[in-house]
């Protein structure tokens, strides 16, 4: 015979403890659950890269079945082209914006501390950036983004250079080293993250405006001056 006599919690030894409900699952619209996804897939790709993420991955992150995945993207090569073009537009907004001193040494800096901004504050995206792209993946890589801020950067030097008599055909050479200098050392600077990256922007500035012929030994950016 069971025994139906109460335990210290007040229920009958016997008794059966109710099965527990399933947390009921909250319902996305269309519109939130393609931002989950991205956001998961990006998280994912920064992760292990595009080659070695599944499908099956994303939608278990996401606690979603593979088909919702194929639904909103297409599958695993559309959702990482959405993923690369937003990192794309998001790092280009940030260095144009910061754009905006008229000298040559200031701009260097501005678009430095831009670019290590973005790395500090969205680790995940430049390693997505940063990673290799799939094959067919076309201009939504890392180098595109480069090239971009290059030919901004080109104008720029162009003007100074003709200002100073300097050959202003040279201003396509100039800009992408500056800017595949200071790329580099942010892809770097991810992992170590030692300087500090105010130091790291004034080193590179140190170097790009100075030349390592004229290195000053304590560099600082221009901003840090002003507020001393």
């Amino acid at each position: 015979m069971t025994d139906t006599r109460n335990d210290a919690t007040g229920r009958g030894r016997g008794a059966r403890t109710p099965a527990r409900k399933p947390e009921p699952r909250v319902r996305m619209s269309a519109a939130q659950r393609r931002e989950q996804l991205i956001r998961t897939a990006r998280g994912l790709f920064a992760e292990r890269g595009f080659d070695a993420t599944s499908v099956e991955e994303i939608a278990a992150r996401a606690t979603v079945s593979k088909p919702v995945v194929y639904e909103h993207f297409g599958g695993k090569e559309g959702l990482y082209a959405v993923v690369v073009d937003r990192e794309i537009r998001a790092l280009l907004e940030r260095i144009t914006n910061a754009l905006t001193g008229g000298h040559p040494r200031k701009l260097v800096e501005q678009a430095a501390l831009a670019l290590l901004d973005y790395i500090e504050q969205e680790a995940d995206g430049f390693r997505v950036l940063v990673r290799e792209s799939p094959i067919g993946a076309g201009s939504g890589n890392f180098s595109s983004v480069l090239n971009d801020v290059a030919r901004q950067a080109e104008h720029i030097l162009g003007a100074q250079f003709k200002n100073r008599g300097y050959d202003p055909k040279l201003a396509e050479l100039y800009s992408q080293a500056l800017v595949g200098m200071v790329a580099l050392t942010g892809r770097w600077w991810l992992d170590a993250r030692e300087p500090r990256k105010e130091a790291v922007a004034a080193h590179l500035v140190n170097l790009a405006w100075n030349g390592l012929s004229h290195l000053e030994a304590t560099p600082s950016t221009l901003h840090t001056r002003q507020q001393r």
